[in-house]
């Protein structure tokens, strides 16, 4: 927004904001159905885990193809310590501070070993780290059962807010708040918090120094900045996001299985932080919500093409990847910085003529 216009205009575009989101679920129930207001839900989750993301690949440079293993952290244990599989049914208020705590422990321990190691070879190490959490949560079923294996842990507890069980239809005001409603106010606050989080760290001395790591880690390293310690605070920040994530993604389904935590969920997270801009908490928003959306509203051509040619041609779930992929594919040859890139300040410094 241009710095120099009027208060009051700033003002009335936020009011405006801020109007459209709250009555968004509704006017998306009456335009689409109340499917598309899960969908606008779990969009919100994936604004989450796109900022988390951001803050290890956008703002410090370090490819992880691996976060979503920070994710399943997060949802099993939600779902270890809110569901029957221990008996254990603990409020949601410990519960997601225990999943962050948990999730940034796994970052710092995925991190310490990588610190030296960048680009292709990182990636590869992270991608292995998310394999192995996955194939864990599939294979602690015995000798003791832990997770319950490929079956997952079924039977979470909702979210209760004062006793009020957002699983539940609630009405107020005259309105009709279904458990779609609920758990999307609930995540679009979880979503803002992330939001104004990410932008205090973006313009933070913290923000700064992973930057300077992000251009050229030697120089920073020689202008006194401590790598080692900062690289380990990204994977740290960026897999508490993750983790907390991953507890309401738990408590919004009341199921978790390792099916939910696959290498391609992880490239579609990456991919919504490099369509949207990388560095840019806007961009990686906007690239969050198209990515989400996008290919639900791809389903739709299956009844389009029995419509208009009488028959289902092609597989509508082929072509709905084949199109997404397609859409990537332009994005990238048109827009490489994404679609809503970072703007950087000049590096190219004014000479002053000499006399």
């Amino acid at each position: 927004m241009n710095p120099g216009c009027r208060p009051w205009l700033r003002w009335a575009l936020w009011a405006a904001i801020a109007l459209l989101l709250l009555i968004l679920p509704f006017a998306t129930e009456a335009l689409l159905g109340r499917s598309w207001v899960r969908i606008l839900a779990v969009a919100l989750l994936f604004v989450m885990l796109a900022l988390g993301l951001n803050i290890v690949v956008g703002f410090a440079g370090l490819l992880d193809l691996g976060y979503i293993a920070f994710f399943a952290v997060g949802a099993y244990s939600y779902a270890l310590l809110a569901s029957p599989q221990f008996g254990i049914h603990w409020p949601v208020l410990v519960l997601l501070p225990l999943g962050a705590a948990l999730a940034a422990l796994f970052g710092i321990l995925i991190g310490a070993p990588t610190l030296r190691l960048r680009g292709d070879y990182l990636a590869i190490v992270t991608l292995g780290f998310g394999e192995i959490i996955r194939v864990l949560l599939n294979n602690l079923n015995r000798p003791v059962n832990i997770t319950n294996g490929p079956q997952g842990i079924t039977l979470i507890d909702p979210v209760q807010i004062g006793g009020l069980s957002l699983a539940k239809t609630q009405e107020f005001a005259g309105l009709t708040f279904s458990a779609a409603h609920n758990y999307y106010y609930l995540f679009l606050l979880f979503a803002l918090l992330t939001i104004v989080v990410s932008l205090r760290l973006q313009h933070s001395r913290i923000g700064r120094a992973w930057e300077a790591i992000r251009d050229d880690e030697l120089a920073a390293a020689a202008m006194g900045i401590h790598t080692r310690n900062l690289k380990l605070l990204a994977f740290a920040m960026g897999a508490t996001f993750g983790g907390v994530a991953g507890g309401l993604f738990a408590a919004f389904q009341g199921f978790v299985s390792p099916e939910s935590f696959h290498l391609i969920d992880s490239i579609m997270v990456l991919c919504m932080v490099v369509l949207g801009g990388m560095g840019n908490v806007a961009g990686v928003v906007l690239g969050a919500v198209l990515l989400t959306a996008l290919p639900e509203a791809l389903r739709y051509i299956g009844p389009l093409q029995q419509r208009l040619l009488g028959e289902v041609l092609i597989d509508p779930a082929d072509l709905r990847m084949l199109l997404f992929g397609l859409a990537l594919v332009l994005m990238m040859l048109l827009r490489p910085q994404g679609l809503w890139p970072v703007r950087r300040k000049s590096q190219t410094a004014e000479t002053a003529d000499v006399s």
